[in-house]
């Protein structure tokens, strides 16, 4: 059984029996439910807590505050470092922000750790044997939520990966892999196709894997990947993502193991840390006594593990495997002839208080130690300073007339630099070249990617001056520029991605 790493603020919580202040908050629709449940579950088993609770999600997106938390939670949050949180509603649309996204980039918290277990017989899943966990890294990535509309018919969004993020993730994946006794971690990216950032990811965990010559190392695609785990998830061990792949394929595995109801997640900085289910507030399930609290329940043992509380994680996690292990089961796992009893939330909760300090004979039982847990590591590399040339620049227009000829609007490009000591090499629509030499059966949308470099040749550098005046006749043609990015070569080498025929 896996365990989540904690700083070392709570290194020395399990040898005090002070109760450690930690944040709640009750979440929407089946959150108030299993919250409550799987805090009954915590005060039973003896978990040592002093709760401050504070309110989230759906009521306070409503009272106009768009990212669904107050300034004075936050205060609570800062004070206490460690977040229990139920599941909340985000409305849709609006400008309304995601209170998780906010809440693991305010507070720094990096990695994304959810362990998708099977627990065959009890509970259906085709891979018996499957115990993987899954390391995402949590702040950057397409979550970096920077999107715009820039054509009537194109929007736009920024996929950010740096190299310290990716450092800090995969570093950290290592360590927990070491210190939980793994084998092996596994990359998986789309660096066939996204070279530049994908590549970057996929190039730290080749650097950062050689220091940990203990462990197996691989690198897989992503979409062969995610096959490979929908298939024979037990060849992984612990895997690290990017934020996108790890956030789908995450709650994939949770479903291959049987259940994305049952399973947890740490997510862990190096101040403070937040614990959760990985499942949605479901209101369509609200108010019934029917909802599984396991999944919040296994974030609460992560959550005890990280403040040095693992002899009230190992009971309670003990008692809850001596649960399903008898087959008290709510709706959601309960199956005939294997189940022996449908319960409710509450009523599951009973069930594991009632099992505190038995153990599971079929399953495995769970044994954490004091200290057997990974270190949050946040170390990274400060590389040499770089020599910065620009190159040339991409400048994207909204046009759409002449019925979008590509060469209709080349002469205009071409007369824009005139005198700028630049010319136009290509234009792209939707990254597909078509000018020069397009082909008539290519689709083009109100979206242009127009590539200049140096008239004096495509390796000279360009000034800031020159995109300026650039622009300026961009905007004399009546073309509507929407935005630039610089073509950029460090110490020489070309740091952006080529056209066609480059």
């Amino acid at each position: 059984m896996t365990t989540a790493a904690r700083p070392a603020s709570h290194a020395n919580s399990a040898s005090s029996h002070k109760p450690v202040p930690i944040t709640v908050a009750h979440g929407d629709g089946i959150g108030p439910e299993i919250m409550q449940a799987t805090l009954a579950m915590l005060q039973a088993s003896g978990a040592r807590l002093a709760i401050e609770t504070i309110e989230i999600g759906e009521k306070v997106y409503q009272r106009g505050v768009t990212i669904g938390i107050e300034p004075s939670a936050w205060e609570s949050l800062r004070r206490t470092r460690v977040f229990l949180k139920a599941p909340i509603t985000t409305p849709q649309g609006g400008g309304f922000k995601s209170l998780n996204v906010t809440t693991r980039k305010t507070l720094g918290l990096y990695a994304n750790v959810r362990p998708c277990v099977a627990y065959h017989p009890f509970v259906d899943t085709l891979h018996p044997g499957m115990d993987v966990v899954v390391v995402r890294e949590n702040e950057e990535d397409t979550y970096a939520g920077i999107e715009h509309q820039q054509t009537r018919e194109v929007t736009q969004c920024l996929k950010l990966i740096s190299r310290p993020g990716s450092e800090k993730i995969v570093r950290y994946a290592f360590e927990y892999a070491r210190a939980n006794n793994r084998k092996k971690v596994t990359c998986f990216t789309k660096d066939n196709i996204m070279k530049l950032t994908d590549g970057l990811f996929h190039k730290v965990f080749d650097e950062i894997g050689r220091e940990y010559p203990d462990l197996e190392k691989e690198h897989w695609i992503v979409d062969i990947g995610a096959a490979k785990l929908a298939d024979q998830p037990e060849v992984f061990d612990v895997i690290v993502m990017p934020n996108l792949y790890g956030d789908i394929l995450s709650d994939v595995a949770a479903q291959i193991a049987g259940s994305v109801g049952m399973a947890g997640s740490a997510n862990l900085g190096v101040g403070c840390a937040m614990f959760e289910a990985i499942h949605g507030s479901a209101p369509r399930r609200a108010g019934q006594n029917l909802a599984n609290p396991s999944g919040l329940l296994h974030g609460a043992i992560m959550m005890l593990v990280h403040i040095g509380q693992s002899d009230v994680a190992q009971k309670l996690h003990n008692a809850w495997l001596k649960t399903i292990e008898d087959g008290v089961h709510t709706y959601d796992i309960f199956k005939e002839g294997v189940s022996t009893q449908k319960v409710g939330t509450q009523e599951f909760a009973a069930a594991v208080v009632a099992r505190l300090g038995q153990e599971p004979a079929t399953l495995k039982p769970v044994r954490y130690k004091v200290g057997g847990v990974a270190a949050l590591n946040a170390k990274t590399s400060t590389p040499a300073r770089s020599v910065k040339q620009t190159l040339g620049v991409d400048v994207f227009v909204d046009w759409e007339e002449n019925n979008r000829n590509p060469d209709a609007l080349a002469k205009k490009l071409v007369a824009a630099a005139a005198g700028t000591g630049l010319k136009l090499g290509m234009v792209t629509n939707r990254g597909v070249k078509v000018w020069p030499d397009g082909f008539p059966e290519t689709f083009c949308s109100d979206h242009w990617r127009c590539r200049y470099a140096s008239d004096a040749g495509d390796d000279q550098p360009i000034t800031h001056a020159q995109i300026t005046s650039l622009l300026t006749g961009l905007a004399n043609q009546k073309l509507d520029f929407i935005k630039t990015e610089n073509l950029c070569a460090f110490d020489g080498q070309r740091t952006y991605s080529t056209g066609q025929g480059e």
